[in-house]
């Protein structure tokens, strides 16, 4: 079934920026104790090196007028990382305060069971009227939202097929639903706002509004489609690593060569891929190694940086809408990518390592209430954190389960003093190039353990590969260019962390039940 973008969402993009004279007196008019809206925007893959609030080599070339702003009229997290870098698991994560040994999402096949406890449940529960549009992403039927329209799958950018209540299937069953037509980050900015605006206004409200974008394959919309036009942008220090000899990593890695095959192969056969690039054809036929790479460095930070600007674009008309409607004092606004993803470094494109761009997920939140403008906060927070901080600015209780804290405090400057020093990471999928893996990063180092086998994770090779550790100094080597591990100067240090790791692991209940004489295998060898 198709059908056109009806007229008020359509009229939603002609609203004007400016904010009329009756906000301000009905912002004046919402009392202090009347309890926050939550407007949770969630990307994905919109890595930090990408943000400019970040810092970094493109941080002079983002179009980030609108992240800038919540910036500056809030908080940002410079330490907040993913639990399982790859996007079903975070998402998991995130809703159910929960890591993926528990929540049962360990691989971007596995989908979140309707019955578990997640925090739209706990907010409905607790009088709040939630909704979520966009991307899901779980494969089930989203539990816990009093309205739901989203993507079938990972949905498209380009006239996407979204799913609600009246016509609900689950992706396995094939691709149903309603085809929109538009760009997806502005349609999903469109149904938000109208969905706020035509709201029940006797309730506090969660709205989650999750973008498609910055995901592979980074389209735009045809008003971007001359942004940075003739620009050539910086290349990281480690973008011609071609291989793991220099720096003594224990992983081949996702290779650029990689990404500039897929867009060879889509140019041949566009209609026989499983997404549509821009910018098409591609070729690197007959160019040296170097050039080559720089070749698909300089596309792919093109067409990522477009798609970065339309979610920029779109929080701007979430930010006017909160304005327009009086609701910017009492809601709390958070927006964050579900993990980080590289551009370049290492050579390397993707995610799902527990490297820093690919494990830091960037982070801002404003509620002018409560959170001082314009701050940092440097304590690290989890993905698994966020149900219980939610949880706590609507007064109610966690949902069953959650593994996280809430840093409300922390948010305001009033670190607990028992706050976490360490985090623990675990990611399951197996690849020969990207092996499953676990570790633990503190304040200053980070030990990874590549176990290196599937154990019993969906949509993972079958052949084991040897397993090995990664040690890396963030303060001597903050890009991670060298594996320390066989260091004599570190080996204190080493041996302190790996029993740290096996501490993490009984704290979150981690203890492989569903695969132990395998991984009791693994561990008992001399590894540890």
């Amino acid at each position: 079934m198709n059908n056109k973008t009806n007229s008020l969402a359509a009229a939603l993009c002609l609203l004007p920026v400016c904010l009329p004279l009756h906000a301000e007196k009905n912002e004046k008019q919402q009392g202090d104790n009347e309890r926050p809206n939550i407007l949770f925007i969630l990307s994905d893959d919109h890595t930090s090196q990408s943000w400019g609030v970040y810092g970094g080599i493109l941080s002079q070339y983002v179009q980030n007028k609108n992240i800038r702003r919540l910036a500056d009229e809030g908080c940002v997290l410079d330490n907040c990382f993913c639990t399982n870098s790859i996007s079903s698991p975070s998402r998991a994560a995130i809703l159910t305060g929960r890591y993926s040994h528990l929540n049962g999402v360990y691989s971007l096949e596995d989908g979140l069971s309707p019955d578990s406890a997640n925090i739209a449940k706990a907010l409905q529960e607790g009088g709040y009227q939630t909704a979520l549009i966009g991307k899901w992403h779980l494969k089930k039927r989203p539990a816990g939202f009093d309205y739901f329209y989203v993507f079938h799958d990972q949905g498209e950018y380009r006239n996407p097929v979204f799913k609600s209540a009246a016509n609900w299937v689950d992706d396995s069953e094939g691709k149903q639903g309603e085809t929109v037509e538009g760009f997806s980050t502005d349609l999903v900015t469109d149904r938000t706002i109208e969905w706020i605006k035509n709201r029940d206004k006797t309730k506090p409200f969660m709205m989650c509004c999750h973008f498609k974008a910055t995901h592979e394959p980074w389209d735009y919309p045809e008003r971007l489609k001359d942004l940075y036009e003739g620009v050539t942008f910086p290349e990281p220090a480690s973008m011609m690593e071609f291989g793991p000899e220099k720096s003594g990593r224990a992983f081949e890695g996702r290779q650029l060569e990689n990404l500039g095959w897929r867009w060879e192969t889509a140019s041949k056969a566009p209609d026989k891929w499983w997404c549509q690039y821009p910018e098409l054809p591609f070729s690197t036929q007959g160019m040296e190694k170097e050039a080559a790479r720089r070749k698909i460095y300089q596309k792919f930070i093109k067409d990522y940086l477009r798609c970065g600007a339309a979610i920029d674009d779109n929080i701007g008309r979430l930010l006017n809408m909160l304005d327009e409607e009086g609701l910017a004092r009492n809601t709390i606004v958070v927006y964050v990518s579900d993990q980080g993803y590289f551009l370049g470094e290492h050579g390397f494109f993707d995610k799902r390592m527990m490297y820093e761009e690919s494990l830091r997920m960037p982070f801002v939140i404003r509620y002018p209430k409560e959170i001082p403008a314009g701050t940092r906060n440097r304590d690290i927070i989890l993905n698994v954190d966020f149900a219980s901080l939610l949880a706590d600015y609507a007064g109610i209780g966690a949902p069953a389960g959650v593994q996280g804290t809430s840093f409300r405090a922390n948010l305001k400057g009033e670190t607990p003093s028992d706050w976490r020093k360490e985090m623990y990471y675990r990611y399951w999928t197996h690849h020969d190039i990207r092996p499953a893996h676990m570790g633990i990063r503190n304040e200053r180092y980070k030990l990874m353990f590549l176990y290196g086998d599937r154990l019993n994770t969906t949509g993972s090779d079958e052949t084991p590969t040897t397993p090995a550790w990664e040690f890396h100094d963030l303060q001597k080597d903050p890009y991670e260019d060298r594996n320390s591990y066989n260091d004599p100067q570190y080996a204190g240090i080493i041996r302190e962390m790996k029993a740290q790791l096996l501490e993490l692991r009984k704290q979150y209940a981690d203890n492989d039940e569903h695969s132990s004489p395998r991984m009791r295998e693994i561990m008992e060898k001399n590894y540890w």
